[in-house]
C-alpha cells in the first residue's frame, strides 16, 4: 500500500512540476534551503530576500536530512520524491495497528481512506513542505500511543521539535495524553520538552537569525500578511489570542466547513478518541490566524491533521469494540465519503487527460532558460523560479527585497491573472510591462521574445 501511494504522490507532484505549475512559494524556497545545506552552509533563500536567513523565518533544521539525496540529483524533483516517500510510509504504522486490532479488511479500508484523504492530496498537489517530515513521526507516535507503548510514543514525538516551531505544542499535547495514560513522569517531561522547544524557537532562535530581530509572524493576530502563504502574520498579545480563539475561532463559515471536512472521513467517530486532542494546536493557530488561506482546505495546511484524525478513528473503533456489521458500516461510510471528496482534490488529476498533456510553451521556456548560465543571478516569474533554483541565484521578478540588478531577467507575460495574485507575482500585467521597459532603458538587452516569454540580459 505504501509503495502504491508513493507512486501516486510522486506522479501527481512531478507531473505538476514538469508542466511548470509549481511555484516559488514554496517549492523554490525549500529547494534553496536544501541546496544551502547540501553546499555546507546555513540555509538562505533569495526568494524571501537577498541572502535571507531561513532560520529567522521558520525553524526546520530537519530539512538538512534531504541534503544527501540532493547530492545525488540537484533539482526540485528530489524534494518532491522525498515528500512522497515520507507521506506514503506514514500509512504503515496506522495500517499495522488497525490490522492487529480490527483485522485485515478493516486495515485495508482505513489505509486506503487515509492514503487518499483530501488533506494529503492537497499537500502533495502543492509543492513541497517541511511538515512532510511530521507525518510519519505523528503516525508512529500515535500508533505507539494506541498500543500503550508510551515510551516509543514520546520518542517518536520529540523529533517534531526539529520540523517546525509550532509542532512543539503538538508534542506538549502528546505528553499530556501520555501522562493521562498513567506514565505521569514521562508524559510531563515530554510535554515540558514540547513547550520548551517551541518557546526556544519562537523567542530565541528565530529572533536571533531574523533580520528584523523578532519572529516575523506574530502579526497573525492583527493584520493579514501581505504576501506569504506561510505567514502567521506581526506582534500580538495573549488577550488578542484569547479574543480570536473565543470569538473568531469558528467564523467565518470556511472554518466550520474545514473542521467538518477534517472529521467527515471518520464519520465524526474520531471525536470519541482522546487522541483527537493532539490536533488542537494546529487547528487553533490556523483558525485564529488573520490569513484566510489558513482557514480552508487548500495547500498543505491540513497535512499534519490526517494521521491524527485517522489514528483517532482507529482508536475510537477499538474503544467501542466495534465488529461485525457495525464495523462494516463504519468502513463503508468512510470509504464512500473519501471517494466522494476525492475528485475535488489533486490526486484525481491522475486520471484526467489534461494532466498528461504538456503545453508547447514549456519547451520554449526551457530552451530560453538554457541561455542562463549556472551561478547567474536571476529574477523570474513565479512558476519559472523552481525551474532555476538548482543552478542559479533566483528570486521573483518585481518582488521587494530582491538582489538589485540581476544579470538575467525572464518573465512570462502570458501568466494568467490567477498567477499574479496571492504569492506568485507582485506585479500586475500593466506594472510588469512598465517594469520591463524600465529595465530596457537601464542597461538590459532584449535577447528573446517568444510565446509570451521575455528574456533580458545585463551587459558584461
Amino acid at each position: 500500500m505504501a509503495g502504491t501511494l508513493f507512486v501516486l504522490y510522486s506522479a501527481v507532484s512531478l507531473r505538476l512540476h514538469q508542466r511548470m505549475l509549481t511555484s516559488s512559494y514554496d517549492l523554490g524556497i525549500f529547494e534553496q534551503i536544501v541546496r544551502s545545506y547540501a553546499e555546507g552552509h546555513l540555509p538562505v533563500s533569495e526568494v524571501k530576500g537577498q541572502d535571507f536567513p531561513i532560520l529567522g523565518d521558520h525553524f526546520s533544521p530537519i530539512l538538512a536530512l534531504v541534503a544527501p539525496f540532493y547530492w545525488q540529483h540537484r533539482g526540485a524533483e528530489t524534494l518532491l520524491i522525498v515528500q512522497a516517500a515520507l507521506v506514503a510510509v506514514s500509512v504503515v504504522p496506522l495500517v499495522f495497528w488497525a490490522r492487529r486490532t480490527l483485522g485485515v479488511p478493516a486495515a485495508a479500508v482505513i489505509g486506503a481512506c487515509y492514503g487518499l484523504s483530501w488533506g494529503i492530496a492537497s499537500a502533495v498537489g502543492y509543492d513541497f513542505h517541511e511538515v512532510a517530515f511530521a507525518v510519519p513521526l505523528l503516525a508512529l507516535s500515535l500508533a505507539a500511543l494506541g498500543n500503550d507503548r508510551l515510551t516509543a510514543a514520546a520518542c517518536w514525538a520529540l523529533p517534531l521539535l526539529l520540523v517546525k516551531e509550532d509542532l512543539g505544542l503538538t508534542v506538549l499535547v502528546i505528553g499530556l495524553v501520555i501522562a493521562r495514560r498513567g506514565r505521569r513522569r514521562l508524559g510531563l517531561l515530554t510535554a515540558a520538552a514540547g513547550l520548551a522547544g517551541t518557546a526556544l524557537a519562537l523567542f530565541v532562535i528565530l529572533p536571533a537569525f531574523s533580520p528584523s530581530g523578532s519572529f516575523a509572524y506574530w502579526s497573525l493576530l492583527h493584520d493579514s500578511p501581505a504576501r506569504s502563504g506561510t505567514s502567521w502574520g506581526g506582534a500580538g498579545g495573549l488577550l488578542d489570542l484569547l479574543h480570536q480563539a473565543t470569538i473568531g475561532l469558528v467564523t467565518p463559515q470556511t472554518k466550520v466547513s474545514t473542521l467538518a471536512l477534517v472529521l467527515a472521513p471518520t464519520l465524526f467517530l474520531a471525536l470519541r478518541s482522546p487522541l483527537l486532542w493532539i490536533a488542537v494546536p494546529t487547528l487553533l493557530w490556523r483558525f485564529t490566524s488573520n490569513n484566510s488561506l489558513h482557514w480552508g482546505t487548500a495547500f498543505h495546511y491540513s497535512l499534519v491533521l490526517m494521521p491524527i484524525v485517522f489514528a483517532a478513528f482507529v482508536d475510537a473503533l477499538v474503544r467501542r469494540r466495534t465488529s461485525g456489521p457495525s464495523l462494516r458500516r463504519y468502513l463503508a461510510g468512510a470509504a464512500a465519503i473519501t471517494l466522494v471528496i476525492l475528485p475535488s482534490f489533486p490526486l484525481f488529476q491522475l486520471i484526467q487527460p489534461d494532466t498528461w498533456r504538456t503545453d508547447p510553451r514549456v519547451a520554449v521556456a526551457h530552451r530560453l532558460m538554457k541561455a542562463i548560465p549556472d551561478g547567474a543571478t536571476v529574477q523570474a516569474s513565479d512558476h519559472l523560479v523552481p525551474q532555476l533554483t538548482n543552478r542559479t541565484s533566483v528570486s521573483i521578478y518585481g518582488s521587494a527585497g530582491n538582489r538589485p540588478n540581476p544579470q538575467w531577467i525572464m518573465v512570462d507575460t502570458w501568466a494568467p491573472a490567477g498567477a499574479r495574485g496571492w504569492l506568485g507575482a507582485p506585479l500586475s500585467a500593466e506594472a510588469e510591462k512598465a517594469h520591463l521597459e524600465t529595465n530596457l532603458s537601464h542597461g538590459y538587452k532584449l535577447l528573446a521574445v517568444q510565446d509570451g516569454f521575455v528574456l533580458l540580459h545585463r551587459g558584461g
